[in-house]
């Protein structure tokens, strides 16, 4: 009965919330579903070879579509975007509007549009690739990026803002929105440092002008306008301001905030626009007028933000002439224990954690708690409406740790007296842990300055072990695929000191943000796993036709290697006995080493010093 009335509340959850991810990993997709997509971008890609094109690769995928890459006859590189074509036909449509406006626009920081067929019912769009890697990624490689690298990134976005602005069409002012500027949208040439604007497909034509006047070109125009529905479309909430989220009728406005979301995270190294009030810019190292003016941009007010875009657009030239060394500011180095692995391994790493707590102490949706799946920030991005800034850039930031080759776990608990954080975090990449150090760091700053009594949970796993189970129909039992099995390693034979430490413990107790029961029988197995010395997780994803085994196990005592593999197989051939839909999972931290912050309502000013060379 309890499953029935939860069905029914979840048909009744509007459908405007939902948010499909930018990049699934295929690996928590089921067989059927991995097939079709897998099929799907090989017909693409024979598709454009018939064309004449070569050396096609698939580049990125969306809610709406898929990016491919490729060389055409005379060697130039070029990018062919598809719409999906399950998709109704006016969201499908999209794809000619974003080649239109693409179309229109003309700068050296934009790549060129080259044409836009459809084939087939299927519309391709081509355009020229930009050189080099997007800004997300280069910023994941990097961490905090070099204060020089931030303003000369911010003078080519503020050329661009003006030539958008000033954009004309048969002769009358009609300027353009991009309506997604994001780290992700924006590829740095690494020799260059030319930055190219991508992904037009939220870009329309401004409906208001900088001053928040009607754009028309005649009166008449102006009378028969629908003044009152905005033309926007939604980009990416962890970038764009207030006025676009809210549906605000479209200006120039939109795009000063994407940007100043952008350089705001590319300074800080987070993924998101929402750390400001905890880790404001003039606490970055910045020059104190770029900070001040980044600050303004990301304020409240909005007379102030709208200040500080015309600020931004006036002075950007002038300040791209600031003598800025690359000097060294800070000391990132991890405030948690982090284990870097010798061995470089790629991992599709998930983050499955307790991130629906927050939403439900702040969100009015009762839709809420029934969403379900480990990547919920990546899937329902527009839940994080309702939190606190500071808390919605303390998700993010847990989520920015899975882009990383990691496994582990990390459990916060917030007290009166302070901040406590037990983990277990264990890099793959020895040329990334200088990056990942700033990750980590940016967690438990965030969590300083949250203000709150509870504990948050997040377990780290490598989606290539996620083990598929499907069933015909809800009275079949679930049954493990023959030769299949809960993968472990075993860890280096641990220290004196190491082995001294308390035992590792267990993070037990229902989480509030399971809905899964496990039978008794894996329960008792998971039991006994707890008397053996390991770390790691399992995870049970659990609807009515399919079952996700995620897990990550890292075995510290090798003479129990017997029995820990026994105790793992038998608790995936017990899946059997569950009955229940929902998502469960335990944790188990290796030893007991609890670090201890204050709370710490902002971090403290820092600018970037007056004589760089004596510092």
């Amino acid at each position: 009965m309890q499953d029935k009335a939860r069905n029914t509340v979840q048909e009744k959850v509007p459908l405007r919330n939902f948010y499909i991810p930018e990049e699934q990993s295929i690996y928590l997709l089921n067989s059927t579903d991995a097939k079709k997509l897998k099929d799907w971008v090989a017909l693409c890609i024979t598709e454009l070879q018939k064309l004449g094109y070569r050396n096609i690769e698939l580049i990125g995928k969306g809610a709406y579509g898929f990016a491919f890459a490729g060389l055409d006859a005379s060697d130039q590189n070029c990018v062919f975007k598809f719409s999906r074509i399950n998709l109704p036909q006016h969201i499908q449509d999209r794809l000619a509007d974003e080649a239109y406006m693409l179309s229109q626009v003309k700068h050296p920081n934009v790549p060129a549009y080259i044409t836009y067929q459809v084939i087939k019912k299927q519309g391709i769009l081509m355009m020229q690739r930009a050189k080099g890697i997007d800004l997300e990624h280069y910023s994941l490689k990097h961490g905090r990026l070099p204060v020089r690298t931030i303003i000369d990134i911010a003078c080519q976005l503020a050329d661009l803002l003006k030539a958008l602005r000033q954009h004309k069409k048969d002769g009358i002012d009609t300027p353009i929105v991009h309506g997604d500027v994001k780290p992700s949208n924006l590829v740095i040439d690494e020799d260059t440092g030319q930055v190219a604007l991508i992904d037009w497909g939220s870009s329309v034509y401004a409906q208001l002008d900088s001053q928040g006047q009607y754009i028309s070109s005649n009166v008449m125009q102006l009378m028969s306008a629908d003044l009152q529905t905005s033309n926007a479309r939604m980009g990416d909430v962890y970038f764009i301001g207030q006025e676009q989220r809210v549906g605000a009728l479209s200006s120039p406005r939109f795009d000063e905030q994407g940007v100043a979301g952008t350089l705001y995270a590319l300074a800080s190294g987070q993924s998101c626009r929402f750390g400001y009030k905890a880790i404001p810019a003039r606490s970055l190292g910045l020059p104190v007028e770029f900070a001040t003016m980044l600050d303004s941009l990301l304020a409240e007010d909005d007379y102030l933000r709208n200040q500080a875009g015309d600020y931004f657009l006036q002075h950007m030239p002038r300040l791209k002439n600031l003598v800025l060394p690359n000097i060294k500011l800070f000391d990132d180095t991890a405030v948690l224990p982090v284990w870097v692995s010798p061995k470089h391994y790629e991992l599709d790493t998930v983050v499955y954690s307790s991130r629906k707590s927050f939403l439900r102490e702040t969100s009015e949706e009762e839709g809420i708690a029934y969403v379900d799946d480990v990547q919920l920030e990546k899937y329902y991005k527009n839940y994080l409406q309702g939190m606190g800034e500071t808390e919605k850039a303390f998700i993010a930031a847990v989520g920015r740790l899975a882009r990383y080759p990691i496994v582990g776990g990390l459990v916060v608990h917030w007290q009166a007296g302070g901040i406590y954080i037990d983990s277990s975090l264990n890099l793959y990449d020895a040329e990334l842990s200088d990056a990942f150090a700033l990750a980590v760091n940016n967690v438990v700053m965030l969590a300083q300055s949250i203000t709150r009594v509870g504990t948050f949970k997040a377990c780290l796993f490598n989606a290539r072990n996620t083990i598929h189970i499907s069933r015909d129909n809800i009275k079949q039992p679930f049954i493990a695929p023959d030769g299949v099995s809960i993968p472990y390693q075993m860890a280096p034979v641990l220290s004196a000191e190491e082995a001294s430490k308390q035992h590792s413990y267990f993070e037990d107790g229902r989480d509030p943000d399971e809905q899964l029961t496990l039978p008794d029988a894996i329960m008792d197995d998971i039991a006994r796993l707890n008397l053996i010395r390991h770390t790691g997780c399992i995870i049970f994803e659990v609807s009515e036709l399919n079952m996700k085994v995620h897990s990550y196990y890292r075995l510290l005592d090798s003479n129990a290697a017997q029995e820990f593999n026994s105790l793992l197989q038998g608790i995936l051939h017990k899946v059997s006995l569950i009955t229940d839909v929902g998502v469960g999972g335990y944790m188990k931290l290796p030893f007991k080493d609890t670090r201890h912050f204050s709370h710490k309502p902002q971090e403290p000013t820092f600018y970037y010093p007056a004589k760089p060379q004596q510092a």
